[in-house]
């Protein structure tokens, strides 16, 4: 049976230091690929670090021959966007999941819990105690799952 390595990825919609998180997202993901059997990376579409992560993941998938990874798209309710652009974001995506339980004001929090809950890891991009992506961190953090902070907040 194949062994898969899940891991979730969290941050704020705009990032600060973008160079470092970048390069830091580069290695992070290569290393996983090296050293794992299966990797499956699960990504939000909500801002800066996502598309970073995504890029990453890709380049990757790219650079390295047998590359043994999916990158896995969580929305957390159909959106217009996918709607309308479905053939591109299956081209991008290895796969897209849409997340529609819960009510909708809730969607993203219950979409981001359920992502850190089938997560063998967490890696963060946190730089500060606000918002949606501070949310999960700390719910990643109060059940024990194994997360890594690119950000500059120390958790």
């Amino acid at each position: 049976m194949l062994d898969i390595f899940t891991v979730s990825f969290f941050g704020h919609r705009q990032i600060e230091n973008s160079r470092q998180v970048e390069e830091q997202l580069d290695g992070l993901v290569r290393r996983f690929i090296r050293e794992k059997e299966y990797v499956d990376f699960l990504v939000g579409r909500n801002g800066e670090f996502d598309q970073f992560v995504s890029s990453a993941v890709r380049r990757a998938n790219n650079d390295i021959d047998d590359a043994n990874s999916s990158l896995i798209l969580v929305l957390p309710y159909m959106t217009a966007e996918y709607a309308n652009n479905k053939e591109s974001f299956e081209k991008y995506y290895d796969e897209v999941e849409i997340f529609s339980s819960g009510h909708f004001k809730s969607a993203f929090q219950t979409r981001n819990r359920s992502m850190v809950d089938r997560s063998d890891l967490v890696v963060l991009c946190i730089d500060r105690s606000d918002g949606g992506a501070f949310q999960t961190a700390k719910y990643a953090k109060r059940i024990g799952k194994e997360y890594i902070n690119l950000g500059s907040l120390d958790m």
